[in-house]
């Protein structure tokens, strides 16, 4: 195991952990996360109509926790492999903490304004290794040849931004509409945009929308040898960390972690 896994696998398991103790709300806007097992059979049988229907089942009370708490194991996947992005970016290419971070401010119509933050960046100037400057620069004309970018706009672009998803599945128009957004403001501010999926989870429609508004996106896939198609590619022969080596090594104690979590998600657990 190399000397830095066990750092990388704490950012990513750590946001994990989390799911276990999900519970569900119930429309109850519970300032403690949800209501227990208990709290819940007092909600349901202290109302009529769900009681007639025998809703107060300890398995109607899992159903409810699985189902959320899906949605937060993959949501905390995704935070656990923003952070861990970040961390490879800084370390592979000797980067700080603020240089790898990028944010901007949205003017509102009421006058005020709304910072916000794509997960990653990689500003060509603050890499000090000529050698992976300018790999890093390659990767970036490709890129945006392949997207068609003009010219005179790539020789503008002072790095790369991130958005890094454990996949993307979802047809949320609002999300995409943003992430457009967020592209279109990346060019403005002299950066190329990059969307990473670390699964091969993308939908077609979104990867072919994405790369036509000039979004280069990598996706989990392996075996391609192209870092402008493969995320693990481009970690690897980019930035100079084998991504997929990393999660090879740990599927182990990743497992594990998921396991765990999703037993406790499933049972209705009366001590909850």
């Amino acid at each position: 195991m190399k000397s830095s896994d066990g750092k990388y696998l704490d950012l990513v398991l750590d946001p994990i952990r989390v799911c276990a103790k999900y519970k569900p709300k119930f429309g109850q806007g519970a300032k403690d996360g949800g209501l227990t097992l208990a709290q819940f059979q007092t909600l349901y049988q202290g109302d009529p109509f769900y009681s007639w229907f025998g809703l107060d089942n300890p398995l109607m009370y899992a159903a409810h926790k699985a189902a959320g708490g899906m949605t937060s194991v993959y949501r905390q996947i995704g935070i656990g492999c923003e952070k861990l992005f970040r961390t490879i970016l800084k370390d592979s290419l000797g980067l700080s903490a603020t240089d790898v971070t990028w944010s901007y401010e949205l003017p509102l119509p009421s006058g005020k304004t709304r910072k916000l933050h794509l997960d990653g960046c990689v500003p060509l100037a603050k890499i000090s290794d000529k050698a992976a400057r300018q790999r890093f620069k390659n990767w970036m004309k490709e890129s945006a040849d392949s997207l068609g970018v003009d010219s005179k706009v790539f020789d503008s672009l002072e790095g790369t931004v991130f958005e890094v998803r454990q996949g993307y599945k979802s047809k949320d128009s609002k999300r995409q509409n943003a992430d457009i957004a967020n592209a279109a403001t990346a060019y403005t501010k002299a950066y190329l945009p990059c969307a990473v999926i670390l699964s091969g989870q993308i939908d077609g429609d979104i990867l072919l929308r994405y790369r036509a508004e000039k979004w280069t996106v990598v996706t989990g896939v392996e075996g391609v040898k192209d870092p402008h198609i493969s995320t693990y590619d481009f970690m690897r022969d980019v930035v100079g960390y084998d991504l997929a080596g990393f999660f090879k090594r740990n599927s182990k104690a990743l497992r594990s972690e998921i396991d765990a979590v999703l037993k406790s998600l499933l049972a209705p657990d009366a001590k909850s």
